[in-house]
């Protein structure tokens, strides 16, 4: 990332624009398609209609990959103690608003919508698994790990962006949503002096950051194995976990990228957040777009050279009939547009170009994950019969309608910038960490 050094702004610059509203039309906007999106679920799944169950499913796997892997970023920000985000990374932050709500999604989804979503779950027992498929797939088993596995990493995220938050709230000034007050409130309890404060931050979130990289790097292979893989019993692929959640992590920096431009122009902010930074995350962009490529083909490479005709149905089903165009959609949208299309700097820098990148791929990995979940339920289908329409239209309708209404309630109820990391006197001795309880510097590790 550029190394450039930026001079501090002083804190009633920054303060200024920490607490300007949201336009309260969106967020009516995401309000209506929250409800209307899972109004039409709700009738759906009422009536037993297993496809409003699997729509729900697709959408849960988009918006809770990118959710997820938002945050993941911000805690290497602190891995690699960057400078260069502390104006833009709240804007990622606000993405872990959505992971309660994806925690509620998928309880439903395992303990009630089972039998639409995942083929095997009537098969567990029978002899239409192998032994080893049937002890892995065991309903308490199964149960046992979505809600262990995603349950941790979700708390685990959420108290990270609560440390993040605590920082700025204990020295800005009261303001935000009514909403928030009370959290603010508790936020301010026991802050102390800034210096130490910052330093046990610094040192506690070190702890957190390398842990929940552990953690979502393991438990979101294991998730993807048990929520997209799975549904082909018959089906299995070492890279399989590593390609889901790298294609949330890309779309989540697409995404990011149009939201620093929203938020620098929202509010007037362009001494804050600089075109350095616009290309910053451009660069990110391109180089996830082609390690994402990469870890796709990684896949049909290892079937060839290591002869493994027993894993080709997976992606023959997926190159023929009407499974093809999408397959090809995905591959053009998420990997070849953007990939070559961001090669030069001025396609990093000017917002159009970039927004219809990141539109390509956010619509690509749709199209991934509608591939990933519904050949395996409903295998060969002739050209001209894709299941894809209205019960697919409106649960992503609502599940975007959530994803950005939590967004932007969790945007308004707290700074919308680094506060503290930008205009503290003591922000850069972080780079030389201090024991704070004793705030010497800490011996240098050779």
């Amino acid at each position: 990332m550029s190394a450039h050094e930026t001079p501090a702004p002083s804190r009633e610059r920054v303060t200024s624009v920490l607490y300007k509203p949201i336009p309260a039309v969106i967020k009516q906007m995401f309000l209506a398609m929250f409800v209307a999106g899972f109004a039409v679920f709700l009738y759906g799944a009422v009536r037993g209609n297993g496809r409003a169950w699997q729509a729900f499913h697709v959408n849960w796997l988009f918006f809770t990959t990118i959710a997820s892997a938002g945050v993941m970023f911000v805690a290497v920000q602190r891995i690699t103690t960057a400078r260069w985000s502390r104006s833009v990374i709240r804007i990622l932050e606000g993405y872990a608003a959505f992971l309660p709500f994806a925690f509620v999604c998928l309880m439903l989804t395992v303990f009630v919508g089972n039998k639409a979503v995942y083929p095997w779950w009537n098969e567990v027992g029978t002899a239409a698994l192998k032994h080893e498929k049937n002890i892995y797939l065991a309903h308490g088993f199964f149960w046992a790990r979505a809600v262990g596995v995603f349950g941790v990493l979700a708390a685990l995220q959420l108290w990270y962006v609560w440390t993040s938050l605590r920082l700025d709230v204990g020295v800005s000034p009261e303001g935000g949503a009514a909403w928030a007050a009370g959290i603010r409130a508790v936020m301010r309890r026991g802050f102390g002096e800034e210096r130490r404060e910052l330093h046990s931050t610094h040192s506690r979130q070190g702890t957190m950051a390398v842990v929940m990289a552990l953690l979502f790097g393991f438990g979101w292979c294991v998730l993807a194995w048990d929520h997209s893989m799975s549904l082909d019993p018959h089906f299995f692929s070492t890279m399989y976990g590593w390609q889901v959640f790298m294609g949330g992590w890309l779309v989540a920096l697409m995404i990011f990228s149009g939201l620093v431009r929203w938020f620098n122009e929202h509010l007037g902010a362009h001494d804050l957040i600089t075109e350095k930074q616009y290309h910053d995350i451009g660069k990110l962009c391109f180089a996830f777009t082609a390690f994402w490529g990469y870890l796709t083909f990684s896949q049909y490479l290892v079937i060839w050279y290591a002869n493994l005709p027993e894993e080709t149905h997976f992606f023959t089903l997926r190159l023929t009939g009407a499974w093809k165009p999408i397959t090809v959609a995905v591959a053009m949208l998420t990997f070849t547009l953007p990939f070559f299309g961001l090669l030069s700097v001025k396609a990093k820098l000017w917002t159009p170009t970039m927004l219809f990148f990141a539109a390509c791929s956010f619509i690509g990995l749709w199209l991934q994950r509608y591939t990933e979940v519904y050949p395996s339920i409903y295998g060969p289908r002739a050209a001209g019969t894709l299941p894809l329409g209205k019960w697919e239209l409106a649960l992503f309708v609502g599940f975007l309608g959530a994803f950005g209404w939590f967004y932007t309630q969790f945007m308004d109820g707290f700074p919308k910038m680094r506060v503290f990391l930008m205009t503290s006197p003591y922000r850069d001795e972080v780079q030389v960490p201090c024991d704070p309880k004793t705030m010497e510097p800490l011996p240098a590790h050779e």
